[in-house]
């Protein structure tokens, strides 16, 4: 019986003797390919960057970090792109209806498979349209929104989207569309409100493995008015996985794989305005956090008011917790960020922003 690290394990450093049925297995990579994905180009107003360097396919582990653990997956190995996922914002199809509405349209589906996590830890994963975190749903305040969700998996799910809409559309089991059996669809449509940044999870029950295996994903709805618009926008979805079975999880992340922010800094230019939708998905833990180094920035929380609540360099966020982070960085230099629960820091929730002129 093969045996996952435990979190004791990992922060022992006992990962590099796992044994060779779990050490050095690599999955097919995995197209991220679908849907109309707009980078920071959607039409929010925001100027953005674009979906800057894709990673390199081979394992880097740099070694000027201060002791600090880095060594991430390679994306093509892992079949998701922590990088490439921060500006990948999804507009879906667009059209109007005959009223004048804005429709926006999706297609979702439900999708098992095996993702490795960390090198040789291979997690079997449940996935929407075959990432972790999934696609990152753009819209405008007052859109109508139709999402076709598939079931290609072997276990009942279902879309369970932080907003406002009718029970029907509410992705509970028993109740409209109920429990979305394997080989089946439904499709949920409703209004955009309210504005804000969101999230989308299964809600089928048992809850927090459906959640934790990988069933959720951001939801941004832009308001009618528009923000200021900012020079970069990204997504960061926050998550942990639970590789043994347990209730505590052994690997933290920001967009699906530990360290990869060590190892592929985040780019962004001295003096723009930055506005980062953090998101905690996290499951088994009650509380997560970002803490930016050297930096303060403005918290919206939920994104749901146009002025901020405070101005910090630290927030915590309950689980389903989201907001808003508006920040410039003065100066340039590699600034660190991570969570301030240290343990979930080192065991990989933790990267760098790379300031540049």
């Amino acid at each position: 019986m093969v045996e996952f690290p435990s979190r004791r394990n990992v922060l022992l450093g006992a990962a590099a003797a796992l044994p060779a049925a779990v050490l050095g297995t690599a999955v097919a990579p995995w197209s991220q390919d679908g849907g109309n994905h707009h980078g920071a180009d959607h039409d929010s107003g925001g100027g953005g960057h674009g979906a800057a360097g894709s990673t390199e396919a081979t394992a880097t582990n740099h070694v000027g970090h201060a002791g600090f653990p880095t060594g991430s997956v390679p994306p093509g190995r892992a079949g998701i792109d922590p990088t490439a996922i921060l500006r990948d914002f999804d507009t879906g199809t667009v059209s109007t209806l005959p009223s004048g509405q804005v429709l926006r349209e999706w297609q979702i589906t439900a999708i098992d498979r095996d993702i490795e996590i960390a090198p040789g830890v291979i997690f079997p994963a449940w996935t929407y349209n075959g990432r972790i975190p999934g696609p990152t749903l753009w819209c405008r305040e007052g859109d109508a929104l139709r999402i076709e969700f598939t079931n290609a998996g072997q276990h009942p799910h279902t879309i369970h989207f932080h907003g406002i809409h009718t029970a029907e559309m509410d992705g509970m089991p028993g109740i409209g569309g109920g429990s979305i059996l394997p080989g089946t669809s439904f499709t949920y449509e409703f209004d955009a409100a309210p504005f804000g940044t969101h999230l989308y999870h299964c809600h089928q029950s048992p809850l927090a493995p459906h959640i934790a295996k990988g069933l959720y994903g951001a939801f941004i709805i832009e308001p009618k008015s528009g923000r200021e618009p900012a020079d970069d926008e990204m997504v960061m979805v926050m998550n942990g996985y639970n590789t043994d079975g347990g209730d505590d999880n052994e690997f933290y992340s920001v967009n699906g794989l530990p360290f990869h922010f060590m190892d592929h800094p985040v780019q962004v230019k001295r003096n723009a305005l930055v506005r980062i939708h953090l998101i905690n998905a996290l499951e088994y833990d009650p509380i997560n956090s970002f803490h930016v180094h050297g930096n303060f920035f403005h918290y919206y929380p939920t994104g749901t008011m146009l002025t901020p609540s405070e101005y910090t360099d630290t927030v915590s966020q309950m689980q389903g917790q989201r907001g808003i982070l508006d920040i410039r960085f003065p100066y340039p230099g590699k600034y660190m960020f991570h969570a301030h629960k240290v343990e979930f820091a080192e065991l990989g929730w933790m990267g760098f922003f790379e300031v540049t002129e």
